[in-house]
């Protein structure tokens, strides 16, 4: 059965001090709608500026962090910062129009998403396809920040993108397992859902907290203003760049319609991968990260969560192929197999969904890209079902529909 990686000493430390400032400081570690929306609004003294819906969306995260969480003091004062920096990127969206007048917000390029169940190899492709200088992925300072970020330009620009891997860093320090199975920094291109969710709406809030009524409720929420307001995100990024966005999430397979939407003509490439190893890599990951904040960890549970959700959005997506919608975007299929046997051969396919020409030599493309992002070279991520309570042949039974 999985244990929790072995705590180190800055893990220990921090939780120590987490503990400690609670004590002292208990309104900072306070999971309370009311209290947090103060805290974020005390810039602009009120919540007019909230992004429409956030009451509700607020309460239902903090409620189910407070009430299914098992966060420990640390894990808390993640839940409470969270929040807040949701809120306040609601404001910065809704104020960056009238303090940059002559910054456009226009309609990004229809971009590239690239998604599909957790661990199913989007994260190479996505980083595969940026690297391609005629495209442009986002960096986490941009997602974090994008009006503040949007603003900015040269040596400053890159001075606050360095700023930002003391947070990498730290996560690092904290619990190094992640970095083998999914690594980060502040030059690694980063998921789409650190820039969305204003409205505490996303589904990125459950990769790193169990919130179990939330993802319930999360399921029957409308996810479209959410993707509009991240279109106006990436088209004011992108002002004076003429690049296409690559962009990538997990989640976006659970909301092709409000993606489709939001970004009509966009390209959306669809990761398969054996059913098994999607949902046990998935709760690997979601266990190790789940330590990061809390001491009560079940892998049983974890094992059951990532089934759960899996299904729902592969049906969900499943079901969006026969919807008018499906018709204003492009799908591409890829198997997981065929990107790692066959890596250059899958670009090709991408860059003619894309109507894109490809770079010249591919093989050396993604050659030069191994080189400099060497597999494993963070660890190796074992991993098997069975430390999650997940039996390979009922899993199979229960997805035989989705099956490719």
């Amino acid at each position: 059965m999985w244990q929790p990686p072995e705590r180190t000493a800055a893990a220990s430390a921090a939780i120590a001090a987490a503990d400690q400032g609670r004590l002292a400081r208990p309104d900072r570690y306070l999971l309370d709608a009311d209290h947090l929306a103060s805290v974020a609004a005390r810039r602009d003294g009120n919540t007019e500026r909230f992004a429409a819906g956030w009451r509700e969306g607020l309460e239902r995260y903090v409620e189910s962090a407070s009430e299914d969480g098992r966060l420990n003091a640390f894990g808390t004062a993640m839940a409470a910062r969270t929040a807040v920096s949701r809120l306040r990127s609601g404001v910065a969206l809704s104020r960056f129009p009238e303090a940059n007048p002559n910054v456009a917000d226009r309609p990004p390029t229809p971009p590239i998403f690239i998604t599909g169940g957790w661990r199913s190899g989007t994260t190479f492709l996505f980083r595969l396809l940026a690297s391609d200088p005629h495209l442009r992925a986002p960096l986490p300072a941009e997602l974090a920040e994008p009006m503040s970020m949007a603003s900015l330009s040269g040596e400053e620009r890159e001075r606050r993108i360095d700023a930002s891997a003391a947070a990498h860093d730290m996560l690092h320090a904290l619990n190094p397992t992640l970095r083998a199975i999914h690594d980060s920094g502040a030059r690694l291109p980063e998921e789409c859902g650190l820039a969305m969710g204003a409205d505490l709406r996303s589904w990125s809030l459950s990769a790193t907290t169990r919130l179990e009524s939330y993802s319930e409720w999360l399921a029957g929420q409308d996810l479209g203003p959410s993707y509009r307001d991240y279109a106006s995100v990436l088209g004011v990024l992108g002002d004076g760049d003429d690049r296409r966005w690559v962009l990538k999430a997990p989640p976006h397979l659970a909301e092709l319609g409000a993606l489709a939407q939001a970004f009509p003509g966009a390209v959306v490439v669809i990761l398969h991968r054996d059913i098994v190893e999607t949902i046990a890599s998935g709760a690997s990951l979601f266990a190790v990260f789940r330590s990061t904040y809390s001491d009560d960890v079940d892998p049983r549970d974890v094992g059951r969560f990532q089934s759960d959700q899996t299904e729902l959005w592969m049906r969900r997506a499943h079901e969006f192929r026969t919807s008018a919608l499906a018709s204003t975007i492009t799908m591409l299929d890829v198997d997981y197999g065929d990107l790692v046997s066959d890596p250059a051969g899958t670009l090709d396919r991408v860059y003619a969904a894309a109507d894109r020409e490809p770079p010249a030599d591919l093989e050396a493309f993604v050659a030069d890209f191994n080189a400099a992002h060497p597999r494993h070279a963070q660890g190796t991520h074992r991993y098997s079902p069975e430390d999650f309570g997940l039996n390979p042949a009922e899993l199979r039974e229960r997805f035989a529909e989705f099956a490719r």
